[in-house]
């Protein structure tokens, strides 16, 4: 840290960087959080009531069955499907590559002995009782994910009540800094058998803010430990706070600016979370009492609107096209219309460079994950392609989710993956389309004139003695095909079977269907 932003730290002001926001919307449905970052939406959340999300939830489990071939185990945790347990799920974990593991007291550690998954089927019989987080929200057909190492997230601290191992966020980078925060680690009053991790958040903040954060979840953990032994039956024994006090506590840190909010209560309750915690962050929140809805006030809303389209326009006129499929997510970057340079090269240099900062941001919006594969244009320079690599990591340094990212392939491919905990924004906000079924396309009129004429040839044949008069019901656009283009046609078919046809439009049938019926008895013919 510089002498300038200590004296700026020392003073309640900020480092230099971009003004940042929070933006709070409270709606009788759902709640909403957009982070601004000069005005430009970088992160945003939505909760609804009725969704609430379990990711982070501490639950009282029952083994319903175990898969050895599987290595895994069913979980009753009192929802209708099963949570899925691996083996490797409950050992004993250890600290996470970006946690730097720190002693707190010159002795080592008892040895324990060291659980395998072979041990896992004994220690966890069919019937037993087990304490579980969950680590993946239910998605699609599968039931939610979960762990048997439980922790604990504070605002500056994770206590992991099963782990005695402590440690430092490798994100807080100055030297002098990471010995200050482990002279205060190891000073704290720790129970036996509990570790604590310090979270990024904490740099800077003074020890009693850490002391007063440990009893806040040490109080939690014991009412965990209480319901645990209370209850009888598979049940919620702690859920994650709801998205108002989780933004107090993961992102209302001093380098926010400002938090406007929408609902006076919200408001409120944001200012009695943060006061005993900081008096700058709490002069920083504000109720929000303009005329238009603050999405609108603040363009959040025209970001959102565009952020979620499939294609995605970048600042130097190149775009994205993402698509969201079962097994991986597929996007593709092209130039578009950044023609400015001579150089192509350096064209597609430039195009690549602010789409890899797009996907990052994009990746965060939508919470989309799993296997990711970005198509960048072909670049011939290798050294190119390393700074496009280098400026995809830098970017997903700041997402919360797990992330592993493979430099460009020889076919201009990047791979990477994101840690999936739960279903992507776009999974529930939208459902798939009635007419397309989620393909994005449909059937053309003409497509659907030779399907019909093929059943009619068919029909007719099979019906030429009996039936002479058939009524067909088609969609409007089918019908102003076949009366424009087609119509010779079906005299054709008219005059080949000796039969007469009589067509009617319903808007309300589906553009890829169609009926064939008798027109004296209304008896719908199959094909």
């Amino acid at each position: 840290m510089s002498i300038i932003d200590t004296v700026k730290k020392f003073l309640g002001m900020k480092k230099n960087g971009p003004r940042i926001e929070l933006i709070v919307s409270c709606e009788k449905l759902e709640k909403r959080v957009a982070l601004l970052e000069d005005g430009k939406l970088e992160e945003y959340s939505i909760e609804r009531d009725s969704e609430r999300n379990i990711v982070g939830g501490i639950f009282k489990g029952k083994i319903r069955n175990i898969e050895h071939g599987l290595k895994a185990m069913f979980v009753d945790i009192g929802f209708e499907k099963n949570a899925f347990l691996h083996f490797w799920d409950a050992i004993p974990a250890a600290l996470d590559s970006g946690i730097e593991a720190v002693q707190r007291s010159g002795k080592p550690a008892p040895s324990k002995k060291k659980l395998t998954a072979k041990d896992i089927p004994n220690v966890y019989p069919v019937g037993s009782e087990i304490m579980v987080q969950v680590t993946k929200g239910p998605i699609g057909t599968k039931g939610p994910r979960i762990t048997t190492n439980i922790s604990l997230a504070g605002r500056y601290m994770v206590l992991m009540p099963f782990n005695d191992q402590c440690g430092i966020s490798r994100k807080i980078e100055d030297p002098k800094e990471r010995a200050r925060l482990r002279k205060i680690l190891t000073e704290l009053t720790l129970p036996e058998g509990m570790g604590i991790i310090i979270r990024t958040a904490g740099e800077g903040q003074k020890a009693r803010f850490f002391v007063r954060d440990l009893g806040l979840l040490l109080d939690q953990w014991r009412q965990v430990e209480q319901g645990m032994a209370e209850n009888k039956n598979a049940s919620t024994l702690m859920l994650e706070p709801d998205l108002v006090e989780r933004t107090v506590r993961d992102l209302l840190t001093e380098s926010v600016d400002a938090v406007h909010v929408d609902d006076i209560k919200a408001a409120e309750r944001m200012q009695e979370l943060v006061a005993p915690i900081s008096k700058r962050a709490k002069k920083s929140i504000h109720f929000y009492s303009g005329q238009k809805p603050i999405f609108d006030n603040f363009a959040v809303q025209s970001q959102i609107d565009s952020a979620f389209l499939r294609q995605v326009w970048l600042p130097c006129g190149g775009y994205l096209v993402i698509d969201e499929t079962e097994a991986m997510i597929a996007v593709d970057v092209n130039t578009g219309r950044n023609k400015g340079s001579k150089d192509m090269d350096k064209t597609i240099f430039q195009t690549n460079m602010e789409a890899a900062d797009e996907v990052a941001r994009q990746l965060r919006l939508r919470n989309i994950g799993g296997l990711i594969v970005v198509d960048f244009i072909d670049m011939k320079n290798r050294k190119d392609q390393q700074a496009v690599y280098q400026r995809m990591r830098d970017r997903l340094r700041r997402d919360k989710a797990r992330t592993h990212v493979l430099p460009i392939s020889a076919l201009g491919l990047m791979e990477m993956t994101r840690q999936r905990a739960q279903e992507s924004l776009a999974s529930s906000l939208y459902v798939n389309c009635p007419n397309c079924a989620g393909k994005g396309v449909v059937k053309s009129p003409m497509t659907m004139s030779v399907e019909l004429q093929r059943a009619l040839h068919t029909l007719m044949k099979r019906h030429q003695e009996e039936i002479h008069e058939f009524k067909i019901t088609v969609h409007p656009e089918l019908l102003n095909r076949l009366r424009t283009e087609d119509e010779e046609l079906l005299i054709d078919i008219e005059r080949k079977y000796a039969g007469r046809l009589s067509f009617k439009s319903d808007p309300t049938l589906h553009v890829e269907k169609f009926s064939v019926a008798n027109a004296q008895t209304n008896e719908e013919l199959k094909v």
